[in-house]
């Protein structure tokens, strides 16, 4: 199976299902979009699978098709990369209940319409088992790594718990085992946005105006999340935009307000706001102790997978000690792991921006692990 090493080749396979949800009842069929770079080996034991975070999607390193920007993590994929495809057969698919190509609300129900909330609510697990399908359907029974950064972090530590026999090596970045009341309070404020505006009309506005004004302020909240107090400081702080004194009125007088305004109505253009809800709600149901007895060590107790742990020490959505819990879990399991915490003035968002000592991390812990 040869594909394009620079450029990635995109594709969606609708797979026959049933898949299981842990909501109960089954999804079918599935829709799965996806992405691969690389050629996958003989003995297919080079996949690497890469999970997106809330809004990513699978354009990890090739243009994305709406926004024309290069892919959203085009720094750590790619020739001469940490994940290579001149080395790795790399797969990266959207999640179950996006919309850039997978089943979720937007998708037609068996009267043709968009399901809209009639889509089943779904979880972190039921979006890897749904990735163990497209693996299933490309011939790949075990994956040389599983990496993700944020809710890819929770689908790659999902991976390892729930599929141990499948995943050789996971890389989870700024993640966690589980949301915290504070998480899920702010999802919350989010959902609310959205659900408040006239025009989400209790998730049936496809073929109309969507509530892009909600939409927009839950991006605008959720994004303060994603940085830090020190990096807005540091590019902001209590600047004026584009006028010399305030306006007394309710404008962008600060250029902070600017930013988050274009934040939010930028993010309407490329995302669903019934997908946003789903996916929220989702990232809140994940708590791992919760799926193995109440006890985190469960999840990996006799795990042969090696694990590698990556914290930023701004980062407040998923902070350090998060991190650490999943590490002593892992010790306390008998699992290898390995774990590092890396100094970044941009919070949560550092996974995603240049960081040559995360590429250093993942790159050499790949490459130990070949």
């Amino acid at each position: 199976m040869s594909q394009d090493r620079r450029f990635g080749l995109d594709r969606r396979v609708t797979l026959p299902g049933p898949l299981a949800l842990d909501g109960g009842g089954n999804l079918s069929p599935v829709e799965i979009a996806y992405e691969t770079y690389g050629t996958l080996d003989a003995d297919r034991s080079n996949a690497v699978l890469i999970c997106h975070a809330l809004t990513g999607d699978q354009h990890v390193a090739s243009v994305h098709p709406r926004t024309g920007k290069p892919g959203w993590w085009a720094r750590m994929v790619g020739e001469g990369r940490p994940i290579d495809p001149l080395r790795h057969f790399v797969v990266c698919a959207n999640v179950l209940g996006s919309c850039m190509g997978s089943s979720g609300p937007a998708s037609p129900g068996p009267d043709g319409s968009p399901q809209a909330m009639r889509f089943p609510v779904i979880t972190v697990r039921d979006m890897v088992r749904a990735q163990g399908m497209l693996l299933d359907h490309l011939g790949i029974e075990r994956l040389r790594a599983v990496v993700g950064g944020s809710m890819g972090g929770m689908q790659a530590l999902s991976w390892a718990a729930t599929c141990p026999d499948r995943v050789r090596a996971a890389v989870v970045i700024a993640s966690t085992a589980r949301h915290t009341a504070q998480n899920i309070a702010f999802h919350e404020v989010g959902r609310q946005a959205v659900m408040a505006d006239p025009n989400w009309r209790g998730g049936d506005y496809y073929g109309g105006d969507g509530p892009t004004a909600g939409l927009a302020v839950a991006r605008m909240a959720a994004h303060i999340t994603y940085l830090s107090e020190a990096g807005l400081t540091g590019k902001f702080g209590r600047k004026l935009q584009a006028r010399d004194t305030k306006g007394f009125g309710f404008d962008a007088d600060f250029q902070v307000e600017s930013y988050l305004r274009h934040q939010g109505i930028s993010f309407v253009d490329r995302f669903d706001a019934n997908s946003y809800l789903y996916i929220t709600r989702a990232m809140d149901y994940f708590d791992l102790a919760e799926e193995h007895g109440g006890l985190l060590a469960n999840a990996f107790r006799g795990s042969r997978t090696r694990f590698c742990l990556v914290s930023f020490d701004t980062d407040w959505l998923y902070p350090t000690s998060e991190s650490r819990r999943v590490v002593h879990a892992l010790n306390a399991g008998g699992a290898a792991a390995s774990f590092v915490e890396l100094s970044s003035p941009f919070g949560h968002d550092a996974f995603l921006l240049e960081n040559p000592e995360l590429a250093r991390v993942v790159d050499g812990f790949l490459r130990a692990d070949a």
